[in-house]
């Protein structure tokens, strides 16, 4: 076996030191012309993978940071929908209470407007009824006292009662 080892070696020595070489003459154009710029260009993409990784954990981290703004906005903005609502509320009952206390005071005022007016229309309509009860009094009086006086012994007489009723003192 030795024999047919040493037969190829010595036959084929040649071709292998010629492919030797031209696989490291291969080797040295590759890493001189193809290696470099495939390894630059490889290291290019690495580095815009990483570039784009990192805007986009950038991007992330900014539209966490932006829903966690808009969240304290949006918590804001309905506390202070909240706080409006309940200012509107308290301003409404407040309006209610005091339309309600100036409507009692209103009402209150007109009744004792008209209790004094209906007293005082009395005391004129009373004041009125008495002077014409007076006045047919006197009238009817009058004409009782010349029905009474047409005759003079009846006034004589009237005039003797009246001064047995006044006594002198």
């Amino acid at each position: 076996m030795e024999e047919l080892f040493d037969g190829l070696l010595n036959d084929h020595l040649g071709f292998v030191v010629w492919a030797l070489v031209a696989f490291v003459l291969l080797l040295i154009l590759l890493g001189k012309f193809a290696w470099k710029p495939i390894m630059n260009a490889i290291g290019e993409r690495e580095r815009s993978i990483e570039d784009a990784l990192l805007k986009a954990e950038a991007a992330k981290q900014e539209m966490a940071l932006l829903t966690a703004e808009n969240e304290s906005l949006l918590k804001e903005a309905r506390a202070e929908r909240d706080r409006i609502l309940s200012e509107a509320r308290q301003l409404k009952d407040q309006i209610v209470h005091e339309a309600k206390t100036i409507a009692q005071i209103e009402g209150t005022r007109m009744i004792e407007n008209a209790r004094l007016e209906i007293n005082n229309q009395k005391a004129i309509a009373l004041a009125d009824v008495k002077n014409q009860v007076a006045t047919l009094s006197i009238d009817i009086a009058e004409k009782i006292l010349r029905k009474q006086f047409e005759d003079a012994s009846k006034q004589d007489a009237l005039v003797a009662d009246l001064l047995k009723e006044v006594k002198l003192k």
